[in-house]
């Protein structure tokens, strides 16, 4: 089956309802709280109940609220305490401070009251407390950064270096260990060990990273190499196309340091970390790490975009785009933050609200294909495949000589132009799509099953999707089009084990349920199939294919002489 995901435009650099609860006094808490709503809570533990809930959907403002206000019936319980200082501090609440004084070999407490020395300028009680945290676990890397930054806060640029030294003549995050040193070197105005380091860095990155291409580009700038440092921002544009964007802002930057001062650069340090624990499993550290990154620098673009991804990947896009909301205007990303929220908005519902944020995107960079691209999924998302390829079209206008990150374009624009009943152009698109990134699985997919569907090419096309699920070997949709080509050339018992295995991976969709009745039905198991019909009728199927699935229980029916059709499964 195809499978045509809104691919996320916006680069990634480097995430609240409240559900009903009955609380323990009777107070009944509503399933869904618009803004501004007041709560009517009574007692201690109705307040402990509504913050728990509130914490578990995000909503850090209402919990810090509410474990402030038990903790004032219960000042001593420690879990309270703990409780409303995490809520506190992920709100970014002054009070979460007091509170972290009182949570004695906590980690995230005591990195918060090392930001607050910082803050304070009191640079050797910061080395000290950082210097006796535990090296455990991720705080392995960070505090070789911290140290090292205190160290350079206190003007000791030739200690702070000699910190990290081991660390970059080390195997493990050498690259971030390097980049933080020649950042060092840099503000220190040491300018041949910062050089030495930003190679070292650049090479051992593999890549270019955002925070590397900033800090590289203004070095490059300053030193008077500008071919150097718009080959640098024009490389990360190469990795993160729709950065193109911001890329004039970005340029109008490099002639000073994107890191100011040593708090920027511990700012920078929590950043790393979370870049690099922004997995499944450790998003909730990552998300702590921001948290800290912007205490110190709230204007820290790049850490609020990476959190808005965390949040929006933990279905807690309100808070994702609350964030990306306090983007300043004149912050070089911040029309990448806006790519973003457009996107969230439309996730949300607000699609009207979206709409109305890219056409301003669109009025503000006439030249850039980013916001009408953007505009074209939000249309397509809605099936309305005409506008979404008008708006394309221009977005492909804008393009002087279409690069390889520009596949996913010409892929999204021949998805709609296809839904459209425009297959001539459609089928130009992903080819086209292909020469700019070949092996791409989604486009081999959708053209694969494409062609499956018109019972053309198919040699080619069960060639195409093999390359695909070679890729994807788990992806339901590209193993369902797998099997579907296979029966469509005739070997339905191979069809049936591959329509089988796609729908273990994805049980609930409804196109590879009909597929994979019309298999069993193939091989002459009938009962099955049409279990796997009257379950495909269940799953919110195509509009179009509700009748189709429709005549084949009535024709099955009469084959089996079964009364009951399309019940229960």
């Amino acid at each position: 089956m195809p499978f045509h995901p809104k691919l996320r435009r916006c680069v990634l650099l480097t995430l609240s309802l409240l559900s009903a609860c009955g609380a323990a006094d009777g107070t009944q808490i509503t399933a869904t709280l618009p803004p501004q709503t007041s709560l009517e809570v009574n007692g201690a533990a109705g307040a402990y109940l509504v913050g728990r809930v509130a914490s578990a959907h995000g909503d850090h403002a209402l919990a810090a609220d509410m474990f402030e206000r038990t903790l004032k019936d219960e000042p001593d319980n420690p879990e309270i305490l703990q409780r409303a200082f995490m809520a506190g501090l992920m709100a970014g609440r002054s009070e979460a401070v007091a509170f972290a004084r009182r949570l004695p070999a906590n980690l995230p407490a005591e990195l918060l009251l090392g930001n607050a020395d910082v803050k304070d300028g009191k640079w050797a009680v910061a080395e000290a407390r950082y210097s006796a945290m535990l090296r455990q676990g991720a705080t392995q890397l960070l505090q070789p950064l911290l140290v090292a930054w205190t160290q350079q806060g206190s003007g000791r640029t030739d200690v702070a270096l000699a910190t990290l030294r081991p660390f970059v003549e080390g195997q493990r995050f050498r690259a971030a260990y390097a980049l933080h040193a020649a950042m060092i070197a840099d503000l220190g105005g040491k300018d041949a060990e910062a050089g030495r380091y930003y190679k070292i860095a650049q090479t051992e990155f593999g890549g270019t990273s955002l925070q590397l291409a900033t800090a590289l580009a203004s070095w490059q700038v300053r030193q008077g190499r500008i071919p150097d440092a718009q080959a640098t921002l024009n490389a990360l544009v190469q990795q993160n196309g729709d950065i193109a964007i911001a890329l004039p802002a970005l340029y109008a930057q490099t002639h000073t340091r994107p890191v100011r001062n040593a708090r920027d650069g511990m700012s920078e340090a929590f950043l790393a970390l979370a870049g690099a624990l922004r997995g499944p499993e450790t998003s909730d550290f990552a998300l702590l790490m921001l948290r800290l990154a912007l205490d110190l620098r709230p204007d820290l673009t790049p850490a609020r975009i990476l959190s808005a991804d965390l949040l929006d990947t933990a279905r807690q896009p309100q808070g994702a785009i609350a964030l990306l909301a306090e983007v300043e205007a004149t912050d070089p990303l911040e029309s990448v933050a806006r790519l973003r929220q457009t996107a969230l908005l439309d996730r949300v519902g607000q699609t009207s609200a979206a709409l109305a944020l890219v056409d301003r995107l669109i009025s503000k960079f006439p030249s850039r294909p980013e916001p009408l691209a953007l505009k074209g999924d939000i249309l397509r998302g809605k099936k309305r495949f005409a506008d979404a390829v008008g708006a394309y079209d221009k977005a492909v206008s804008l393009l002087k000589q279409p690069q390889r990150s520009d596949w996913v374009l010409f892929y999204e624009r021949g998805i709609a132009l296809e839904r459209s009943l425009n297959w001539a152009r459609a089928e130009a698109d992903f080819v086209k799509a292909l020469e700019l990134s070949p092996d791409e699985p989604f486009v081999m997919n959708y053209l694969g099953y494409s062609w499956t569907e018109q019972g053309i090419n198919l040699p080619r096309a069960k060639a195409m999707i093999e390359r695909a699920a070679e890729k994807r070997p788990n992806d339901g949709a590209i193993i369902d089009s797998l099997g579907w080509v296979t029966m469509r050339m005739g070997d339905t018992k191979a069809a049936v084990r591959l329509l089988e295995r796609a729908a273990e991976l994805q049980s609930t969709d409804s196109t590879i349920n009909m597929h994979l009745g019309d298999a069993y039905w193939a091989v002459g198991r009938k009962l099955e199939a049409q279990f796997q019909w009257r379950r495909a009728l269940q799953q919110s199927p195509e509009p179009d294919d509700i009748p189709k699935l429709q005549a084949k229980l009535l024709e099955s029916e009469v084959t089996l002489g079964n009364k009951q059709v399309i019940g229960a499964p």
